[in-house]
């Protein structure tokens, strides 16, 4: 059976190429996790151009990488902005995690450093690197998150009425609270795994004035996992009528919280499972620790693994 010769791109759609990279993070094993999308030299796009690309790539999110200057990078790091399909983010975790995970591999003079920071628009986040053994694939990272700021406990009567939830679904034992490192979430503390798994969070106009009124962007929700296959917590995060694989602007907030409200032991290492109801686990790698009332060393890992790479064409 012969094969075709592929045919070259036509001209009119081949003026301008952007190389980009696809990488699963959070991920124990390629094609897991969540995926990422990156655009690897991002300078001559425009604001309406990158957003225009974050929705064709159609994940969570998509990072763009703007070169600098060897001098300008190591005094403020490396510039990336985030895109999900709908709008520009300050921070999230997993893109963050991704992309200095990308850097580790294939920057010039920043590949196998201990420690990469990005210039996010929230600021600047540090990445550091464990080497890998030679069984194991991709590259594990983590990121030391902004310290959390806590806003005050919620009604969980309120909440249950706004998300179509029975109020016994909602453990009495946590506070429901809005905290963020940089991306504000409204965490939910759930009792079981029946109440997590028929979650189905309605994008209706009392929820997103519930968020607004509670200075939130989105809910996260967790219950305990009971350390079942070695993870701490279970979580999943829905928002613009899909789902999240794995938050990890998300799961540092909820590390905070959880220490912060003694359900997790300050500066010890738990692990969140996000994403295995839609057949994407992730694994979250979190701690922080709690002097007096204050929470601070917030750190989120995981694993990153390259899958894809390839090239964009704009006229």
């Amino acid at each position: 059976m012969s094969t075709l010769p592929a045919k070259p791109l036509p001209p009119s759609t081949a003026h301008v190429a952007f190389d980009y990279a696809q990488v699963d993070v959070f991920a124990e094993r390629p094609l897991e996790g969540n995926p990422l999308a990156i655009f690897t030299d991002a300078r001559g796009l425009s604001d309406a151009e990158m957003q225009a690309l974050a929705r064709e790539t159609n994940l969570s999110e998509t990072t763009f990488i703007f070169p600098r200057a060897a001098e300008i990078e190591r005094q403020h790091g490396v510039r990336v902005r985030i895109f999900t399909t709908s709008e520009e983010l300050p921070f999230a975790g997993h893109p963050t995690l991704g992309t200095a995970s990308w850097l580790y591999w294939n920057h010039p003079w920043l590949r196998a450093a201990e420690e990469i920071v990005l210039d996010l628009n929230a600021g600047p986040i540090p990445v550091r690197f464990t080497p890998s053994k030679h069984s194991e694939q991709g590259v594990f990272g983590t990121m030391r998150q902004n310290d959390p700021v806590f806003g005050p406990a919620h009604d969980a009567a309120s909440l249950a009425n706004a998300l179509q939830l029975s109020l016994d679904d909602i453990d009495s034992q946590l506070p429901v609270q809005t905290v963020t490192t940089g991306n504000p979430f409204c965490i939910v503390p759930l009792k079981s795994l029946d109440a997590i798994a028929r979650l189905r969070v309605p994008q209706t106009p009392e929820v997103s004035e519930y968020l607004t009124r509670h200075n939130a962007k989105f809910f996260y929700f967790l219950m305990r996992a009971e350390q079942r296959g070695g993870a701490g917590w279970h979580a999943r995060m829905q928002f613009y009528n899909g789902e999240d694989p794995a938050t990890g602007s998300a799961a540092g907030p909820a590390i905070a919280w959880l220490v912060k409200h003694g359900a997790a032991a300050s500066g010890e290492r738990t692990v969140i499972e996000q994403g295995v109801e839609m057949r994407r686990p992730s694994r979250l790698y979190v701690s922080a620790t709690l002097s007096g009332s204050k929470v601070s060393d917030v750190f989120v890992g995981g694993r990153t693994i390259p899958v894809a790479m390839g090239r964009f064409f704009l006229p």
